[in-house]
């Protein structure tokens, strides 16, 4: 192994040095308290700690890191104190994740490290958030994450990479090329000869290293930062390198030839350096013990402070407030006589597009993203004419990449700027579930970071759209903790729940009727206000029964009861998540009798949930079952005539006579 230093002075050299040693020797430590039980698990970066250290180091210190399993270094690189790293390894309170995940799954905004799903993808579209940030406020930073050889197939490395190029982002994706995606070696993950060939593709520098050369990586990632400081864009670089021990070490090596274990071994990072070092003469014997001997006198504190930590104690309470962000919303801007004083008669779409504008204008750090979104203003014209107030920074058309998009949402959300991403429909956000349900909604549990990201989403049936743009898919979302679910059902509360969302600082899944955008209209107020999330609201009294509903649900009911002459109380949820448990047990406990309607499916749909909660909690007071009314549980179909017969109308008109008649 050869090393240039260059013009870098013995200092540097000496640094990059003790950078190298530490996360080695904390990990022969690891490994001896792994088989002691110690520590639950452990992924051995041994072979490969001069792409993290080299990396780290090149950077300034309030760059964001994105890193992996095996990226010790980032964070020992990064002077986290060893005794809460260790206590995250253990489980213990005082770790960076209160207990609640393991390993390197958690971030630390004080330190600029932003860790890993067990997804592995995911991170690389959060970097371009991060680096989106940057630049529309002009900073000049770079992001860096990681990515390994096998992690590389998925489709998340794509969709970031591509997103990246598109914006021209100042990210450098560092590619951990080890050989093998835990067994599976190369030439089964993927049929090209080295990941410096996939840049060009996306219209990306590409730059291959020696991933066990620690002064390489430095020198190449140092000088790439300092040129895309100046000039942003994405470069991918390839660090070759090689896995010395299992993926995990509870899956051991014999899948891989002892030969290539001879090979590489001659190659080890730490060894090789510090040959070099002494024999420039630039490390003598006396300093590399002692060296050595100060981390391990830091590793045995940092393990007696961490051992010391007791386990936690479980608390209910606590676990289900740190889903969300703490907030309380602004009762002053909730909708009140003076501020509804002047009002504009608005459709359902333009109160939703009037919400956004307001505020865009409220909050300048609101970014909006989504497919033909700027220009075009989208494909329902919500955001029409929001390029020419806002820009195109605030405005963001984004590529068919819905999980880049809704990760980039996340990387925002850690550089303080709130976001709102557009499903063009929602039968599209299965591309963007994975960041959803595991990123957005469990961010602030795992470690604090709150994602200030509305996803808004066009649902529902009756347009004669078909299987892939009709759906209403909200109960995927319902049943996710740390998410919060909007469903308004008129222009009023389209506008007051579009802004109340945007002020939340947790994520909220937004839906929006589509068959509502140009069918329904009412006086709107001119002036920004907010309906608070999580109210549900009493859209019509009677003393027969009650209809608990919401989104196109309560022009069905409200219809039928017109027809009718239906006394029928009815309740209009608008939040799906966290629903309004008092206002359901108010008007079951009035009257007794209850259909719960959704255009959803029957299995699976909310209406289960709340006639289960009204089961417990309110049985003593019911007259007659609980009854549910759905959409047919089947795909939604094309032809109207199908499509009639898949949603509910029909079938709540009969189960309202045969609850009358009970």
């Amino acid at each position: 192994m050869q090393f240039n230093r260059k013009d870098y002075s013995n200092e540097t050299l000496l640094h990059l040095y003790q950078g190298l040693l530490k996360p080695r020797l904390i990990e022969e430590k690891m490994l001896i308290l792994l088989r002691q039980g110690k520590v639950s698990k452990w992924f051995s970066g041994i072979g490969q700690e001069a792409i993290s250290v080299g990396s780290t180091l090149a950077l300034e210190p309030d760059e964001y890191i994105l890193p992996l399993h095996r990226n010790l270094g980032v964070f020992t690189g990064r002077n986290i104190p060893l005794d809460r790293l260790f206590a995250q390894w253990q489980g213990k309170t005082t770790g960076f994740t209160k207990g609640r995940d393991r390993s390197f799954h958690f971030g630390t905004n004080e330190h600029h490290i932003v860790g890993m799903i067990s997804h592995l993808g995911p991170q690389l579209a959060v970097a371009d958030g991060i680096a989106l940030a940057d630049k529309l406020e002009d900073r000049p930073k770079v992001t860096l994450t990681y990515s390994g050889d096998g992690g590389a197939s998925e489709g998340d490395f794509h969709e970031a990479l591509n997103v990246a190029a598109v914006w021209q982002l100042p990210v450098i994706f560092m590619i951990e090329n080890n050989g093998y995606g835990l067994s599976t070696p190369s030439n089964e993950q993927f049929r090209f000869k080295q990941f410096i060939d996939k840049g060009p593709a996306y219209g990306m520098e590409a730059v291959q290293v020696d991933g066990n050369n620690v002064l390489e990586v430095y020198d190449a990632v140092r000088r790439l930062a300092e040129d895309l400081r100046r000039n942003p864009r994405p470069v991918l670089v390839e660090a070759l390198t090689f896995r010395m021990r299992g993926h995990e070490e509870a899956s051991g090596t014999k899948y891989v030839p002892q030969e290539l274990f001879e090979q590489w071994a001659q190659k080890d990072p730490v060894e090789n350096y510090e040959k070099w070092l002494l024999q420039e003469g630039i490390l003598d014997e006396e300093a590399r013990l002692r060296f050595r001997e100060t981390i391990k006198r830091e590793i045995e504190e940092g393990l007696r402070i961490a051992d010391a930590t007791p386990m936690p104690t479980a608390d209910a309470t606590l676990e289900l407030a740190d889903m969300y962000r703490p907030f309380e919303a602004d009762t002053a801007q909730q909708l009140t006589a003076d501020n509804q004083a002047a009002t504009t008669d608005k459709r359902y779409v333009d109160a939703i597009s009037d919400g956004l504008r307001q505020s865009m204008e409220r909050y300048p750090e609101l970014v909006l993203m989504g497919q033909d979104i700027a220009d075009y203003g989208g494909v329902f014209k919500v955001t029409d004419g929001f390029v020419g107030q806002f820009g195109k920074g605030r405005v963001r058309n984004t590529p068919l990449c819905e999980s880049a998009i809704v990760g980039a949402a996340l990387g925002l959300s850690i550089k303080g700027k709130k976001s709102m991403v557009e499903m063009q429909f929602a039968d599209f956000v299965t591309c963007g579930f994975n960041q959803i349900v595991n990123n957005l909604a469990k961010s602030h549990y795992r470690w604090g970071q709150n994602a200030d990201v509305v996803v808004r989403m066009p649902t529902g049936a009756g347009t004669a759209a078909g299987p892939f743009h009709s759906q209403s898919n909200e109960a995927w979302f319902t049943h996710t903790p740390g998410l919060k679910v909007v469903f308004p059902s008129n222009p009023i509360d389209a506008k007051g729940l579009i802004c109340a969302a945007i002020e939340d600082p947790n994520p909220v899944m937004f839906f929006e009727h589509k068959l509502l955008y140009r069918s329904v209209t009412a006086p709107v107020p001119d002036a920004y206000y907010t309906t608070p999330i999580g109210k549900a609201a009493l859209v019509r009294e009677g003393d027969e029964m009650s209809i608990i509903t919401y989104g196109a649900g309560v022009h069905w009911a409200t219809a039928l009861a017109d027809e009718l002459g239906l006394s029928a109380d009815i309740l209009d949820l608008r939040t799906l998540l966290p629903w309004d448990t008092e206002a359901v047990r108010k008007t079951v406990e009035k009257n007794g009798r209850v259909i719960i309607l959704h255009e959803d499916t029957l299995v699976g749909g909310l209406g289960g949930e709340i006639a289960a909660w009204i089961a417990e909690h309110c049985f003593e007071h019911l007259d007659a079952p609980v009854q549910r009314v759905a959409s047919l549980d089947t795909a939604v179909p094309f032809a109207p005539q199908l499509e009639k017969v898949f949603l509910p109308q029909q079938r709540l008109r009969q189960t309202v006579e045969k609850l009358r008649n009970y």
